[in-house]
């Protein structure tokens, strides 16, 4: 399944934050610390880096993201030329509490009276943005909310009187090219319920799980592992929680929103669902699919036209 969700209002924010970026100093974006680069916007890159603008990549919810993850994830970053990853959570105000000088560090020729230093801050929907945005300016300014796409303008705020801060929607991309990236994103609630099925969501977490971290499953729900695919997961969760439909059979779709709940909210333990080592190997298998595509196609349109030469000979 490919997941994609880009409303009307995204194609705007993206417009507004190109024509932003050119008064800009320094970015924000705030990613998921359980999946960086699938929360990782392409435009954003593509925007900061035309106009060569230094970025803060804060790993945002990192209190629910697999440790040993979030450091892989923080080494990768920082390698980067420009860019500067900050593990936090914002449910602690001393991580907070050191982004302004982290900010000042990148962009050490503004910060002054004469010249504000600029901060654009991005983000995917539901990443913890709004929410960073109310911490930093320890009021409330921006609308927060358990579903995606909670913010749609563009709003212009003072942090002290030396900064000033952009804050924008959350944008994702017209079009996620890995379908893995869009069942994460799903996981993690980043993508409106309306372009996703759930139950194929969770057999995907299910399945990253059994992989990664099949004794946080067998933890939270007293079964074991072994042998056990991503269905036979979620039907163990259904069974557990008692979950059955009019006539007994497991209710897989309560099951389903439940088992998605417990990894949100992170009652089944410290999660990343990605590391740079399995990034890699997703793109490059991505990269693999898409040139035996491309020959399959092309074959396709060689017998074709092989077709359409011997018609126009009688043969």
């Amino acid at each position: 399944m490919s997941i994609q969700w880009y409303p009307g209002h995204m194609n705007a924010a993206r417009k507004k934050a190109a024509e932003q970026m050119e008064n800009t100093d320094l970015v924000i974006e705030v990613l998921d610390a359980r999946l960086p680069e699938a929360s990782c916007n392409p435009m954003v890159e593509e925007l900061r880096l035309f106009r060569q603008r230094p970025c803060l990549k804060i790993l945002n919810k990192v209190d629910l993201a697999d440790p040993a993850a979030t450091k892989a994830w923080s080494e990768y970053y920082d390698a980067q030329e420009g860019v500067t990853a900050y593990p936090m959570t914002t449910k602690k105000p001393a991580d907070v509490a050191r982004i302004p000088e982290l900010c000042l560090s990148l962009a050490p020729h503004r910060g002054v009276p004469t010249k504000p230093l600029r901060i654009m801050i991005m983000g995917i929907p539901n990443v913890g943005k709004s929410t960073l945005m109310n911490a930093l300016l320890k009021k409330k300014v921006a609308k927060v909310g358990d579903e995606p796409a909670v913010t749609k303008i563009q709003q212009k705020l003072y942090l002290g009187k030396n900064i000033i801060l952009v804050d924008t929607p959350g944008m994702l991309w017209p079009k996620i090219a890995l379908a893995s990236d869009g069942m994460m994103l799903a996981a993690s609630h980043a993508v409106g319920s309306n372009a996703l099925i759930e139950e194929e969501v969770a057999v995907f977490l299910a399945e990253v799980m059994l992989e990664r971290y099949p004794q946080l499953l067998a933890a939270r729900y007293g079964f074991k592992t072994e042998g056990m695919d991503g269905i036979a997961v979620v039907e163990g969760v259904a069974a557990r929680r008692g979950f059955r439909q009019k006539g007994g059979d497991l209710d897989f779709e309560k099951a389903s929103h439940t088992f998605l709940q417990d990894y949100r909210s992170g009652a089944l333990g410290r999660i990343s669902l990605e590391t740079p080592e399995t990034r890699a190997a997703r793109l490059a298998q991505h990269e693999i699919d898409m040139a035996a595509k491309a020959a399959k196609a092309a074959a396709a349109a060689a017998e074709k036209a092989e077709r359409n030469a011997r018609g126009k000979r009688g043969t």
